[in-house]
């Protein structure tokens, strides 16, 4: 689900944490042991409907084609703005090519879990390669990117400690900082100057700031240099979650440490997608060497879990190989960015600035934002209407994600659809 607040924590929780950030007078803090409220089954077709009443409904498309810049659902081809397939490498033949050759060689499952035999060559000759290819001294393969930050936090930061967060951050980093038990203190959207502070008079043996690196509905971009000068000033880990921006920031594609230049540093922990720009599945954690054999040998959702296929590993290997090589798909996402960044020009709704494939309309109304995505559907074009508690009350959003799969052409289109709706009236 990479998207994404603590909007989408226990919904009085999530209001509480929202009104102490917006008043800035305190520090946010909450105990993460806190329940979730009770929902018996006499009330959830009320609370559904509830949902339907708002707006915030959501229902699952069935897709019937491979990914790419067009999918078939309903048996009607789309053109599709959003793919986190953002280097268009989901059905990449040399990728296919790879699984094939794998099934040969291991079959289909791994069979057991990684501490048992479920590690296999590929998955090792993997983990080396993710390694060095961020810039870390070692890494650990896992099943999915929730899965990774639901193991680091926990593993690296007791009760006895403190997690700093970002108002934006993914909801696996909530989810894993409240598993945790520590304390948990929400900074506003990348404010250092107020982490500074929290960290500062924090009195906890153990701190952790955690961290998107490319926040996934905004495609703003975290002050890495800044966060690890106060991790380093203030003793804290540095837990980086590098789903956007593996792949597509940095030079060869190498992700955001890359993209900033970051030397290296045992404080950092780096937590990357495999599923998205990397166009396969699973998610990997880098770091010191002694981070990760900690992580393997007391992490539990990688201990108890049945291993990634190795066919999904042999995918991988094959998709860092054209990540380093082809930056033409980098450029390429630059130069649409551009492009709908002009076209989009005048129209009633303001684009976020990001230099990042996520590129977000802002539309505000929640039952607006899903009628525009229905009227660019007639048109042809899928664009996903991203509401509460995802994102912010009051910031309900087209999240247009560019893919270096996509045409000029492409772009072209939508920014004309977007411009016959804007002379539309939305609010019948």
């Amino acid at each position: 689900m990479k998207h994404h607040s603590f909007d989408q924590l226990e919904p009085d929780i999530s209001v509480r944490l929202s009104e102490s950030v917006q008043s800035q007078s305190s520090p946010v803090k909450t105990n993460l042991a806190v329940p979730s409220p009770s929902t018996t089954a006499l009330d959830l077709d009320q609370r559904l409907l509830d949902l339907k009443q708002q707006g915030l409904r959501r229902r699952r498309r069935v897709v019937e084609s491979p990914q790419g810049p067009r999918l078939i659902t309903n048996g009607r081809e789309l053109l599709s703005f959003c793919s986190n397939d953002y280097l268009g490498l989901a059905n990449h033949p040399a990728l296919i090519s790879a699984v094939r050759n794998s099934l040969e060689q291991y079959g289909v499952g791994s069979g057991a879990s990684a501490m048992i035999s479920g590690h296999t060559a590929a998955h090792a000759a993997l983990e080396t390669r993710l390694a060095g290819f961020v810039g870390l001294e070692r890494a650990l393969h896992f099943s999915t990117g929730y899965m990774a930050n639901m193991a680091i936090i926990p593993a690296l930061v007791g009760k006895d400690g403190t997690v700093f967060c970002d108002r934006l951050n993914h909801a696996c980093i909530v989810d894993g900082a409240w598993l945790s038990g520590a304390e948990l203190e929400v900074y506003p959207h990348l404010d250092m100057v107020t982490l500074e502070k929290r960290l500062a008079r924090c009195t906890s043996p153990n701190k952790m700031v955690a961290t998107d690196t490319v926040f996934s509905m905004d495609g703003d971009i975290a002050p890495i240099p800044k966060l690890l000068e106060l991790c380093e000033r203030y003793n804290a880990w540095l837990m980086l979650d590098d789903a956007h921006g593996f792949g597509v920031l940095g030079d060869r594609g190498q992700g955001s440490l890359a993209h900033f230049n970051v030397p290296y540093s045992s404080r950092i922990v780096y937590m990357g997608t495999l599923g998205k720009a990397a166009g396969v599945s699973g998610a990997f954690v880098a770091g010191a060497e002694n981070v990760i054999e900690w992580l393997l040998q007391t992490a539990k959702p990688y201990v108890f879990s049945t291993s990634c296929p190795p066919m999904l590993a042999a995918a991988v290997m094959a998709s860092l190989e054209i990540i380093g090589r082809e930056k033409w798909r980098r450029e390429r996402i630059r130069e649409l960015i551009l492009q709908l960044r002009e076209g989009v020009t005048g129209l009633p709704w303001q684009l976020l600035h990001s230099d990042t494939a996520i590129q977000p309309l802002i539309v505000g109304d929640n039952h607006i934002a899903v009628r525009m995505m229905q009227m660019l559907e007639v048109r042809g074009i899928w664009v996903p209407a991203i509401r509460p508690p995802t994102v912010p009350k009051g910031t309900a959003r087209l999240r247009i994600s560019l893919s270096a799969s996509h045409t000029s052409n492409d772009v072209a289109q939508l920014i004309d659809a977007l411009r016959v709706i804007a002379r539309m009236d939305l609010d019948e």
